[in-house]
């Protein structure tokens, strides 16, 4: 098969395209497949997670909200910078507040409750450093 300049310089613009859009994507869904679950679940999650239905739900909500933002965002051809840097900021903000919430103690986790939260923010903390990298290999 033959390449040209014009397809080599194509396909190395958009592979570091491919991977931030890939980190806001897969941040995207599994923030809204998180949300999801809070939502529909409230009521059996609170007590495992020491946390209240209400409290749930409006986590919920927002998370649903934030996805479909981070998925508008991932969604562009060339996503803009100032956008994801603000997801970037985002994340680290909500994995910091997490942990905090956990060093804490605010609204009681349970011990389960309290590792789930944990989990959550490394996860969340993986969306911006993966998303972090992607502009770096852009710029």
């Amino acid at each position: 098969m033959t390449t040209t300049a014009a397809g080599n310089a194509a396909r190395t613009h958009t592979a570091p395209e491919g991977l931030l859009r890939s980190a806001l994507r897969l941040d995207a869904v599994v923030t809204g497949l998180n949300g999801a679950a809070y939502l529909a679940a409230a009521p059996l999650l609170d007590d495992l997670l020491g946390l209240s239905a209400e409290l749930l739900r409006g986590v919920g909500a927002f998370l649903l909200g934030y996805a479909v933002a981070v998925w508008l965002v991932g969604a562009r051809v060339r996503p803009s910078t100032a956008a994801v840097e603000a997801v970037v900021v985002l994340n680290g903000v909500w994995a910091v507040g997490s942990v905090a919430v956990v060093l804490t103690g605010l609204f009681t986790p349970t011990t389960v409750g309290a590792v789930w939260i944990v989990l959550q923010a490394l996860v969340v903390a993986g969306f911006a450093a993966l998303q972090l990298a992607g502009l770096r290999r852009r710029a």
